[in-house]
């Protein structure tokens, strides 16, 4: 099969639902997420642009993004925790090509470490 240069499109067209702007495509993409266990054994399940994981002790974890962001002012939504577990996670330090996050409950503040995590990379890459 031939391959061909770049694909180069400022609008994206739908023949029924109208058209939208690429760059509402671009900016309003996942940069990098990850779906992980901290429970029992601390793996990755699912992963994008995110080149490893790092278990930095009870409830805390650590991300390396593969390519970097353009600044660390990015957005990071996440999730953590079972049914009913009331968790949190937040964030400590945040460069362009990692962060660091915890797992607390929410009552105690206690560090906690859970199956069914996900962070979510909203920004700009460098």
């Amino acid at each position: 099969m031939p391959s061909f240069g770049t694909l180069k499109a400022d609008t994206l067209t739908h023949s029924t639902a109208g058209s939208l702007d690429t760059n509402y495509v671009v900016n309003g993409s996942a940069k990098a997420w990850i779906k992980f266990d901290m429970s029992s054994s601390f793996t990755t399940e699912d992963s994008f642009n995110v080149s490893s994981l790092d278990d930095d002790g009870f409830g805390d974890f650590g991300l390396n993004f593969t390519n970097s962001m353009n600044n660390a002012n990015y957005a990071a939504p996440a999730s953590a925790g079972e049914d009913n577990a009331n968790v949190l996670t937040n964030f400590g330090t945040v460069t362009t090509s990692a962060m660091d996050g915890q797992t607390r409950q929410t009552q105690s503040n206690a560090a906690i470490d859970k199956a069914n995590n996900s962070v979510c990379i909203l920004g700009d890459l460098a």
